[in-house]
């Protein structure tokens, strides 16, 4: 069967997310202008086709700061800016994605998070509540429509702001979450369903369960896959890479660095987890999947590792089950970003991803 081409992302380390070896904070390495901006400019060049800009508190800088300075040095990629339910307030949230889209010159999309605040425990089902309200506002309000909301959360009645996206339409909103309300918010008011690494088969059940919520409300989803990839000429070097990754690694340090996450204790934070404790003694739960990354990391915690051929097969297995784009990263993050773009990506049909 054919498939349409799939969205390849890449990963731009504003949460002080980069390394040499996991754990091991080098200064070079840590969340700043010039050095996101490094990766921003690696992955255009390498060919992929959007960028995500992660958003944190207690770690790195400004996503939308670093946004708006970075639109004008890219001529292609699109970013996908994250953004945190609740943090701003929607209608002037709305003004500032129509404001970085119109920078971008219409290739922004928008990565919806609905985490704790800082210095805010909300439960699952209320803070999922607000992510709903706030999919529901931005897209009224850039769709150019006219708002009467009358939420939990919010209650307004306002006009669309003067300034549109160049579209005149709300830029895609991707999301993810595990839990019974993260995944009926993604039902109601995602564009693109994002999921951490599984195995094949709950990649699988996943996608089914989420097809079949949206589709009871008379919608469909896309999907993503975010995760992070270890390629070299062959296995060996890349589980050889692997190694050298986490062989300063201290536990506690790990432990600590998995803990400052706004998220660190939700449902899919658990679930990496699991896959972890299910590993073998080298760190791989399936094929080619290796656990070890989320030793020293909240979210995310598995990598794609092996030769080119065994990550392009990898990768096309996740597109038979339905995936239609991919959130990559690699330690460090320029480096494997152009490992992978000269490897894997030119053997991938790929390109922006339509809704």
């Amino acid at each position: 069967m054919s498939l349409p081409p799939c969205e390849v992302s890449w990963f731009s380390a504003l949460c002080d997310d980069d390394y040499e070896f996991l754990g091991v904070p080098e200064p070079q390495l840590a969340s700043s202008f010039e050095h996101c901006r490094t990766i921003a400019l690696t992955a255009e060049a390498g060919g992929f086709d959007n960028l995500l800009l992660p958003s944190g508190y207690a770690l790195g800088i400004d996503t939308f700061s670093f946004g708006a300075a970075l639109a004008t040095s890219l001529r292609r990629m699109r970013i996908l800016t994250a953004i945190r339910c609740g943090e701003m307030w929607p209608p002037q949230m709305a003004r500032q994605i129509a404001t970085l889209d119109r920078l971008m010159q219409g290739r922004l999309t928008v990565n919806i998070i609905s985490s704790d605040l800082p210095g805010e425990t909300l439960a699952s089902g209320p803070r999922y509540a607000r992510t709903v309200e706030v999919m529901t506002i931005l897209k009224t309000l850039l769709n150019g429509e006219h708002l009467k909301h009358d939420g939990e959360f919010y209650k307004l009645d306002l006009a669309p702001p003067r300034i549109t996206t160049t579209s005149g339409k709300c830029p895609p909103l991707y999301f993810g979450g595990l839990s019974e309300d993260a995944r009926e918010a993604a039902a109601i008011g995602a564009d693109v369903y994002l999921m951490w690494p599984d195995r094949m088969e709950a990649v699988k059940a996943i996608v089914d369960d989420l097809t079949a919520r949206a589709a009871r409300r008379g919608r469909k989803l896309r999907f993503g896959y975010r995760v992070h990839v270890i390629v070299r000429e062959t296995e060996s070097l890349a589980r050889e890479a692997a190694d050298r990754l986490l062989s300063r690694l201290d536990d506690a340090e790990g432990a600590t660095i998995r803990a400052k996450s706004l998220d660190s204790q939700s449902v899919g934070v658990r679930r990496q987890a699991e896959l972890r404790q299910a590993a073998s003694g080298d760190g791989f739960v399936e094929d080619n999947l290796w656990t070890g990354i989320g030793r020293a990391r909240s979210g995310c915690g598995a990598a794609i590792v092996g030769d080119p051929d065994q990550v392009l097969a990898k990768l096309k297995a996740y597109r038979a089950l339905g995936i239609d784009a991919f959130i990559l990263s690699g330690y460090p993050h320029a480096a494997e970003a152009d490992l992978f773009a000269r490897h894997v990506l030119p053997r991938l049909e790929h390109g922006p991803l339509t809704l």
